[in-house]
């Protein structure tokens, strides 16, 4: 079982930087890829970006550039880096991790960007 932990969500001017956390806890030596995904009202989860444990990366077209994920094996923890947000960016945004071929879930957190 791993444990997944948001942190960092909020409100924020359109154009402003927000950083997100997740941390990971329980099983995690087998956590092979970390993510983040998000859902915005009337709108299917949609993958933002993921990372491996080796550090590569993808990202959804539609961040590109203005998104950063990273992760701290050490801390088990990754983090997206946000910035010049956008008002479609707005959204709940939910950690993601991978382990032993299961999917596993942080509670989400709320990211609004105001226009």
């Amino acid at each position: 079982q791993v444990y997944l932990v948001e942190s960092g969500g909020g409100l924020v001017q359109a154009g402003g930087s927000l950083r997100l956390s997740c941390a990971a806890s329980g099983s995690i030596f087998g956590v092979s890829v970390m993510g983040w995904y998000r859902q915005a009202p009337g709108k299917q989860r949609e993958l933002v970006a993921r990372i491996t444990r080796g550090g590569s990366t993808n990202y959804a077209d539609s961040v590109k550039g203005r998104f950063t994920i990273s992760r701290d094996n050490a801390k088990n923890t990754v983090y997206l880096q946000m910035n010049n947000l956008k008002s479609e960016d707005t959204a709940v945004y939910y950690c993601n991790a991978v382990a032993y071929g299961q999917t596993y879930w942080g509670q989400g957190t709320q990211v609004t960007a105001s226009s």
